[in-house]
């Protein structure tokens, strides 16, 4: 049996082809499905929630201009995404924003995720082994409305590149496949952006959550 096309892949084929005969109603349904993560997305670039619907509208306006040249060849939410992205970029850079605002602070990707000296030196029992493990939160704390919104604010801190990943893996669920095809990485590079991210978050929720 042949391989299915990108397009009978597409969770959002139906709603492309109604989209193509010019159903307003699908539309519609596609801005309330995508639009919370484009605004998340674009607001990693850009200074304040407005502009980031100002960068989202663009971008929406992009998908109806070149819909007819979408041929399918990667879903359709990755060809979305791919177009706020670019336009999400070209505006930052506009706004004399290339470096992420988090990184004035002396964050940067490069940085280490976890500081060194969690970690056993060469003389060490097990070298480069944890000089003790991280703590185990109990489920009630984590699932605790102040929890998930520190959360939320230690992915909102991060570089922008790692805000992307992030969230698009284990805010939305996407497979690291989809990933990488709408932000352009490689598949090692969407997995160390992933580790750092999530490293950088859990560093947060330990400072955040044990006791001084």
């Amino acid at each position: 049996m042949a391989n299915p096309t990108a397009v009978d892949a597409d969770p959002d084929a139906d709603l492309l082809a109604r989209l193509r005969r010019g159903d307003e109603d699908a539309f519609l349904e596609l801005v309330g499905r995508y639009g919370p993560v484009m605004q998340r997305i674009a607001l990693s670039y850009v200074r304040t929630p407005s502009v980031a619907e100002e960068v989202v509208q663009d971008a929406w306006i992009g998908v109806l201009r070149s819909l007819a040249r979408f041929e399918g060849r990667s879903t359709f939410r990755t060809w979305l995404l791919r177009i706020l992205t670019n336009r999400a970029r070209t505006r930052g850079a506009r706004e004399a924003r290339i470096v992420p605002f988090s990184s004035l602070v002396g964050d940067d990707e490069d940085g280490p995720s976890v500081p060194a000296e969690r970690f056993q030196g060469p003389d060490g029992r097990f070298p480069g082994g944890w000089t003790s493990f991280p703590t185990d939160w109990p489920e009630q704390e984590l699932l605790a409305r102040e929890t998930l919104e520190r959360v939320n604010a230690a992915i909102r801190e991060l570089p922008e590149r790692l805000q992307e990943v992030i969230v698009l893996r284990d805010v939305e669920g996407w497979s690291s496949e989809e990933v990488c095809d709408a932000l352009e990485l490689s598949a090692g590079n969407q997995r160390v952006l992933l580790h750092r991210a999530r490293s950088r978050v859990r560093a947060s929720l330990e400072a955040y959550l044990e006791p001084a």
